[in-house]
């Protein structure tokens, strides 16, 4: 993991507390801020490091599959259950069971799976007696349990033993000063795995990174490194902001007080319009960046669909277009 803003460094902080101890982790953030690594750091750097490092994306597994995955299940448990599976929970033995998306299990899977970190005991599937795995167990999730556990979508049981350990990874907007840490990283990486020797970010391209919002957080700014660096025909790599992208919607963004006009209102005025420009601005890219897709856009604005087209609607965005939903 890079960085060195504040915000960056306080998570590491308590990531390196969290790692040396065996209880169960939440990590809570948006898409993109990197939760896989963390877990990964927090196993590497615990008394289970030498065990295996097992990932699992809840929301890509079908819900009715979610407990054989996880507990396995014996021959002749089930219809064409003809030989013996091992679940990913007995694969992860002395280990780290990450659970990515958490939110995605579906609740039955919920209970199995409370019941197992009360006493790390489990029972495949078909099986006449219960199992003992040592498994560390970390989960992720770029939604609010908490609220998901007020509409019933969630165990709130489940969400207390879950957050014995929790860490919330900042989104990359507010981590000052680390995008230029980080995309000189990814080009290094771009050189080592595509022999295309070095490059350099231009400088004026790295002030609009260091002012864009990044609402993909640093999937997004990998993503565009590695395409740009593989892109570029000189050595000197030029970035044009995203279309429909300005980068006042960015927090740190610098604002011209003369072209807003801002000396010729009074304080409340201004602040509301320029407010106003924002949630406009920041609305439009969002939908963009999610080709037009309401809920994704949503999920990336970190706003419920509801609100989030309540906005839309307020500022007179229109929906149309092709893959809108």
């Amino acid at each position: 993991m890079i960085g060195q803003s504040h915000a960056f460094l306080k998570a590491q902080r308590l990531i390196d507390k969290i790692a040396r101890c065996d209880a169960p982790v939440l990590i809570e953030g948006e898409t993109g801020t990197g939760k896989e690594l963390a877990a990964r750091e927090i196993h590497y750097g615990g008394s289970k490091r030498d065990g295996p490092f097992v990932p699992v994306n809840c929301g890509a597994i079908p819900g009715d599959l979610v407990e054989n995955e996880l507990f396995g299940h014996r021959r002749g448990a089930f219809t064409d259950a003809h030989v013996e599976q091992v679940g990913l929970v007995a694969h992860a033995g002395n280990g780290t069971l990450f659970l990515d998306e958490i939110d995605a299990l579906p609740l039955k899977a919920q209970v199995s799976l409370l019941r197992f970190l009360q006493d790390h005991q489990y029972r495949p599937l078909g099986g006449p007696e219960s199992r003992y795995a040592n498994v560390r167990l970390i989960a992720a999730t770029n939604s609010n349990l908490a609220t998901l556990a007020q509409q019933g979508a969630f165990r709130l049981d489940l969400l207390f033993r879950l957050r014995v350990m929790c860490v919330t990874l900042p989104p990359l907007r507010e981590r000052q000063g680390d995008v230029a840490l980080l995309a000189d990283a990814f080009l290094k990486t771009c050189v080592d795995r595509f022999e295309g020797g070095a490059k350099a970010i231009h400088p004026v391209t790295l002030d609009w990174m260091n002012a864009y919002a990044w609402p993909g957080n640093i999937r997004e700014l990998e993503n565009l490194i590695c395409r740009e660096y593989l892109l570029a025909d000189e050595h000197t790599i030029r970035i044009d902001p995203p279309t429909g992208c300005d980068t006042a919607v960015a927090t740190n963004a610098r604002v011209d007080l003369p072209a807003l006009s801002i000396v010729y209102e009074d304080f409340k005025t201004a602040k509301s319009r320029v407010i106003a420009e924002f949630e406009s601005r920041y609305l439009a890219y969002a939908l963009h960046a999610a080709g037009g897709n309401i809920t994704r856009a949503a999920t990336l604005a970190g706003k419920e669909r509801r609100a989030f087209g309540k906005l839309l609607k307020k500022h007179g965005i229109e929906r149309a277009g092709s893959g809108l939903d």
